[in-house]
């Protein structure tokens, strides 16, 4: 019964996004470069708040679960905020604030250790974020990142992620622009959306 609620959920978030539309809140950015021909874009997101897991057994399904089910009321809070996404929860647990899905899943590494993040809604603030019931989970406030991002389809496997990271990093060297950050991978799609509808991302923080 549990395995059958969790691809129901799973249905739920992905909404329609079998076709590639995911029907969620895109974390908003100022887009100060674009280069269409390669899909690269320099950006700045001006203020982002992330909710956080560590996958420190570089499990991405149990740091997506822990992520889901705080924004799914999993946390400190008595308001309820209109949701974005038809997301259904069976919980037996204390009601708590209920909040929308929001694109992109980032999914970062720092040497050995591993974490994924989902961004806040942008109406909140560092003060205004709920506070997890799980203290495995993290909030911080990410300011003023700057960015070069690459964006492609297909999958977040291992070859298709040093492909075009490599692209992205020869790009940003022959734009003279430095980079700061290690690669971060970025999803906006459901696990249900056919690859070639896919948009995913590798973004480098840059001066």
């Amino acid at each position: 019964m549990k395995n059958l609620l969790l691809l129901f959920l799973t249905l739920l978030v992905s909404g329609c996004s079998v076709f590639g539309d995911n029907g969620v809140e895109s974390a908003p950015y100022e887009l100060l470069l674009s280069d269409e021909n390669r899909d690269i874009e320099v950006r700045n997101y001006k203020s982002m708040i992330l909710v956080t897991a560590e996958m420190t057994d570089d499990s991405e399904r149990s740091a997506f679960r822990k992520l889901f089910n705080y924004i799914a009321g999993n946390n400190q809070g008595s308001t309820e905020i209109a949701m974005t996404a038809p997301v259904f929860i069976e919980d037996e647990q204390s009601e708590g604030t209920k909040i929308s899905m929001t694109a992109p899943v980032f999914i970062a590494e720092n040497g050995t250790q591993a974490s994924m993040s989902f961004v806040m809604p942008a109406h909140f603030t560092l003060q205004t974020t709920p506070k997890p019931n799980d203290p495995t989970l993290s909030i911080n406030e990410l300011k003023d990142y700057k960015v070069a991002a690459i964006k492609f389809s297909g999958t977040l496997g291992d070859s298709n992620v040093e492909k075009h990271t490599e692209i992205l990093r020869d790009w940003i060297q022959n734009n003279n622009l430095n980079a700061v950050g290690k690669p971060v991978k970025a999803g906006y799609n459901g696990p249900l959306t056919l690859p070639f509808l896919r948009h995913n991302e590798v973004l480098i923080a840059v001066q």
